[in-house]
């Protein structure tokens, strides 16, 4: 029963978002919406369980003293004074001022957001180091995206004068036709298996969700 039960669950809600999508009445519509309304209550179930399990792992680090550990005294410091600067205390608890408390505000803007212009840095280093391996002319395939790239990025030169205007047109050309098509492709195949996989876990073909059987 542990195990049907989720089965039937998701059989009986999946082929629900099916044809409620094919019935156009007031009544399909208000199961829809009521439906959606617990995406979010199960979203704040996930939301407490993924904090339980972030302090339970953390803990556990500090507790064995294992590699790196110092960074999980760091993560459960910003976890817990997040959420005590982040609640509204003795005011008005329906408005959003807890979000303009003065040290919430201090954590997100100097700590949070610096943090992520870092990481968003880094990654910039990393995409311009695959870019520099991928478009070696090896091949014809490298040659091409070798040149459509060097096209792409030169049409913001301002210095090119009356050929900047030819690589404006060519650029344009390649991102509306050859790079449209192919990202129009791309989201059909990704569509394509979107269903095939919502089938296969409505007709309980796929159950990792359910841990391992």
């Amino acid at each position: 029963m542990k195990r049907q039960l989720p089965l039937f669950l998701v059989l009986i809600f999946g082929l629900f978002g099916i044809v409620q999508y094919f019935i156009p009445h007031e009544k399909s519509e208000w199961m829809y919406e009521f439906l959606l309304d617990w995406i979010y209550i199960i979203g704040i179930f996930a939301l407490a369980l993924g904090i339980w399990s972030l302090m339970r792992v953390s803990w556990d680090k500090i507790k064995h003293k294992r590699q790196n550990w110092q960074y999980s005294i760091v993560t459960l410091t910003g976890l817990f004074a997040m959420i005590f600067f982040g609640f509204n205390y003795f005011r008005d608890f329906f408005n959003s001022a807890g979000l303009q408390n003065y040290m919430f505000r201090a954590f997100f803007d100097h700590i949070m957001i610096p943090i992520q212009a870092t990481m968003f840095s880094l990654l910039a280093f990393f995409i311009a180091s695959a870019a520099y391996r991928a478009f070696r002319a090896r091949s014809l395939l490298a040659t091409l995206l070798l040149i459509s790239a060097l096209i792409i990025m030169l049409r913001f030169n301002p210095y090119l004068g009356f050929i900047g205007d030819y690589m404006e047109r060519t650029a344009l050309w390649l991102l509306n036709v050859p790079n449209l098509a192919a990202k129009r492709a791309i989201i059909i195949g990704v569509g394509l298996g979107m269903v095939a996989t919502s089938l296969k876990v409505i007709l309980g073909i796929e159950r990792a969700y359910l841990g391992k059987d």
